[in-house]
This record gives C-alpha cells, structure tokens and sequence, in this order.
C-alpha cells in the first residue's frame, strides 16, 4: 500500500524551489515553459525565473500543488486555470476541446526517493481537489500514453495516460503534442458545478 503524503497548495516558495531548482540551475524550467510565451520564456533567465515563481506563489490560485513527507517537500504539481497558461492558450498542438474555463495540469516533479511510492498519484489528487475547491468546473491534463513502455523522466513530467485514468480523468482525444515520441492525450474529469 502506498504512502501516505500531504498534499497542499503551493504558496511557499522555498519549499517550491526545493522541488524545481534544488541545484540553483540557471538554467532550471521553474514549470514557467507553459505559463509564458515562447518570448517571454526566453527573456526569464535565472533569477529573474526564480522571481517570477515567488510572485505566483504570492497570488491566488497558487501556481500548483506541493506533496510532503512530514515538513519535507517532497513533489510538484503545475496546476492552474488554463487561461493562465499562455502556451496552452495559443497552442495549436493541444488546443482548447470547448469553452469550459478548466484548470489544467502540465507537470510533475518528483524527488528521486521518494518515486514510485505514489506521490504523483497524491499530487494528482491534490491538484483535482484544489481545482474543485476553487470553483473549478473541469480538469484536465496532457499525458502521454506510453504504450505500456518505459520512458524517460523528461517525457514523464506530463505525467501518464494509465496515472489519470486511475484517478478518473477520461480520455477525450489524441492531441498533436508528443513525449518521448508518443502520442500525448487531452483527459479531463467533470468537477460538477461549484455548489455540488
């Protein structure tokens, strides 16, 4: 049986960056590639990432979801309205499937003990449950379908196919987008109204 975590949003930015930038890359994502434009991305270097996640931390909706073990931070999940990931906005890969303002899920980070103990299924969780909390009427999210094969962990950050269907998303449709060379799939899971 897995571990149990505790899972909550992610309003602390230490504990962020101890998940996305442990080492102080200047280089590091920071989960920023689909909350950008390619430009703006681009333009971010360094700290200047580092500070644009500080003030995501600061607003609400947080910028995602955190998993930990005691006070350890533990995992990430890059979770929030879809509006407000200009890469997801303007893609013609993973266009939108309706008008619904859904959240939606685009990354897991997992520190290296603490994988294959069901911490991207707790993140996943969280993320539904702090989606639905904040009004969310839909979530979804990109995985790819590894086809019963194993993949990097770069393919992996989108989490998989098999992840979200466990934790009741549905497959809509194939996407263009592709991870490791695989199809990556537009799933979704109905939140219900915000007063059900």
């Amino acid at each position: 049986m897995p571990a149990s975590f505790d899972v909550c949003p992610a309003s602390r930015f230490e504990d962020v960056a101890a998940i996305l930038n442990p080492s102080g890359n200047e280089r590091a994502c920071w989960c920023l590639a689909y909350r950008s434009t390619s430009a703006e991305y681009s333009a971010l270097r360094g700290e200047q990432r580092a500070e644009h996640v500080r003030t995501l931390c600061a607003e609400k909706p947080a910028p995602g979801v955190l998993a930990y073990d005691g006070d350890v931070p533990i995992g990430w999940c890059g979770v929030a309205p879809r509006s407000r990931m200009e890469r997801l906005v303007r893609s013609r890969t993973m266009p939108p499937l309706d008008d619904l303002p859904v959240w939606s899920v685009v990354c897991f980070v997992v520190r290296a003990p603490y994988r294959r103990r069901g911490v991207s299924r707790a993140l996943l969780d969280g993320a539904v449950a702090y989606a639905r909390s904040c009004g969310a009427p839909a979530i979804e999210g990109y995985p790819v379908d590894t086809e019963g094969a194993r993949i990097g962990s770069s393919a992996a950050h989108v989490g998989t196919t098999t992840l979200f269907a466990g934790a009741g998303f549905d497959r809509v449709r194939p996407t263009q987008a592709r991870a490791d060379r695989r199809v990556r799939w537009l799933m979704r899971l109905d939140l219900g109204s915000p007063s059900s």
